[in-house]
């Protein structure tokens, strides 16, 4: 994830969460001590697994009700006065890094539904069949093209949303395997988030380890091609052996030969956004200069009109509304139901106030656990009894980053509340601050893109849960449900067992003697 801005390395974006979630702060005490402070994201966690796992229903508002009763239930459990327990989740709900998530999603919802609209995957099917891009080969094209457009904009939230809303559509024509698709947009974005110099992650990593941007970039880089070389074979091979899903009758054949290249011309406005990014404007800046580059492209190519991107729907009997009716964004309606506002910009926006809910609470969830205490609880311990040496300190840093992004589902909240951890055990053995970042990144990076509760994979679904009412052939059974796709996300698995790898036989590992202290401190 990423706010895609510069500005970020020198305000120090760790700063603002520190403060709210530091030892300065009021504490909770639980009845069965501070390990209850845990109740709530552990409740979460099993209720996702029951949903999502065991009974297969892939539905976001299930997942609020879960992280709400867990809340509620956790409350009984706090010793006196409930008033720190329900501030903590304001407090937590109010967190810069949850917030910063929640707008890319609904600035790269708007752009995706705009390119969607403008025939952008009609040009992608149109190309891929004139290019002999087959079924086969389809989803290692789309992790590679996934992770060159997250590096560009340093938003894999975003880029997921947007390649699910306009290459997963296009795959499924081309006889694609869906999961093996979704897996690999997630890949693709694993992949560019823990490499864009832009991203919050990658920016979070490197400021909690008092280490410059561009040096943690520069050493990581051999971690993820690694990781991708391999991933990208798989993909590959996989795509062989992994069939994909009937369209009915001969529609996908006849979808394909239909297929236009006009569509195309939005390739620009994604080069607009790249642009824009890589150029270090703010994210929102750029996604919106592509907003206005995709709704120009559309309405001078009549690829879409302005009322299929903003419309007004007024009852006959609202003041003006037949006088003004010529108007190209308002229209006269007599059936009650059908009042209200529409286009792609609404649309885009509000697939995902869902989701937007959830994160709120999921963070609050993590709020609390930090108040608790548990959160130190757990990192005590493994201070204390599993880094031993300079192995088992590289393995626990591993395993503690996997274990916080386990809980705490957004990516750079969870770097954030972990990265003091990890700078304190590497610290103890002289690791050097781009060693340390590079693990504490690879682990969020990874891993906030494959548990079905993540927030990666919950942007991922919620896109693809608006593709059956885009399509007349896209059917409710086409969506992955969140659970498939987890062995499939090949790049983020790579990625954890690379460090595992790194840890146990010292590959690229680095002590504070090794570099000059200026050279990762140029913050």
């Amino acid at each position: 994830m990423s706010d895609g801005s510069d500005d970020s390395a020198g305000s120090d974006p760790a700063d603002s969460f520190t403060q709210e979630t530091g030892d300065d702060g009021p504490k909770i005490t639980f009845y069965g001590g501070r390990g209850m402070s845990a109740f709530p994201i552990a409740f979460f966690i099993l209720w996702a697994v029951a949903q999502t796992a065991l009974w297969r229903i892939s539905d976001t508002a299930g997942l609020i009700v879960g992280i709400l009763v867990g809340l509620i239930v956790g409350m009984f459990f706090v010793r006196g006065d409930w008033k720190t327990y329900a501030n903590t989740i304001f407090e937590g709900m109010t967190q810069p890094v949850a917030v910063t998530a929640i707008v890319a999603w609904i600035w790269a919802g708007m752009f995706a539904e705009l390119l969607q609209d403008g025939g952008f995957v009609d040009g992608l099917v149109w190309l891929a069949d004139v290019a002999g891009i087959g079924a086969a080969l389809f989803p290692a094209i789309t992790f590679v093209l996934a992770a060159l457009f997250t590096t560009g904009i340093g938003t894999g939230y975003g880029a997921t949303i947007a390649f699910v809303t306009l290459f997963f559509p296009a795959g499924i024509l081309l006889g694609a395997n869906p999961i093996l698709l979704f897996g690999a947009i997630l890949s693709g974005a694993i992949f560019g988030d823990n490499l864009a110099p832009v991203s919050d992650t990658t920016i979070v990593s490197a400021v909690t380890q008092d280490s410059d941007i561009g040096g943690v970039v520069a050493s990581r880089f051999k971690y993820v091609i690694i990781a991708a070389v391999v991933a990208f074979v798989g993909y590959v091979f996989a795509g062989q052996f992994m069939s994909g899903l009937e369209i009915a009758g001969d529609a996908q054949e006849v979808l394909v030969a239909q297929s236009e290249p006009v569509g195309l011309v939005h390739l620009i406005s994604m080069g607009v956004v790249i642009g824009t990014a890589v150029a270090g404007r703010h994210i929102v800046e750029a996604i919106s200069w592509g907003i206005v580059f995709a709704a120009g492209f559309s309405l001078i190519l009549g690829l879409t009109s302005l009322g299929d991107i903003v419309m007004f729907n007024a009852p006959s009997d609202a003041p003006l509304a037949e006088p003004l009716e010529f108007l190209p964004v308002l229209t006269v309606v007599e059936d009650a139901n059908a009042v209200g506002v529409g286009g792609s910009l609404i649309n885009g926006a509000a697939g995902f106030f869902e989701l937007a809910i959830l994160v709120l609470l999921i963070i609050a969830a993590a709020q609390i656990m930090i108040r608790g205490g548990a959160f130190q609880v757990i990192l005590d311990w493994s201070i204390e009894n599993l880094a031993t040496n300079v192995r088992n300190a590289e393995l626990t840093m591993v395993g503690s980053a996997a274990l916080i992004n386990a809980v705490i589902t957004i990516n750079t909240a969870a770097e954030v509340a972990i990265g003091p951890y990890i700078s304190k055990i590497g610290e103890r053995f002289n690791l050097n601050g781009y060693r340390r970042a590079n693990i504490l990144d690879g682990q969020t990076a990874a891993l906030g893109y494959i548990f079905p509760w993540s927030g990666g994979v919950l942007a991922g679904f919620t896109a693809m849960q608006t593709l059956p009412g885009e399509y007349e052939w896209f059917e409710t059974g086409m969506l992955v449900t969140p659970i498939d796709v987890v062995p499939f996300v090949f790049q983020g698995w790579l990625l954890v067992a690379v460090f595992v790898v790194a840890a146990l036989t010292g590959f690229g590992r680095e002590y504070v003697i090794d570099r000059e202290s200026e050279e990762v401190a140029r913050i």
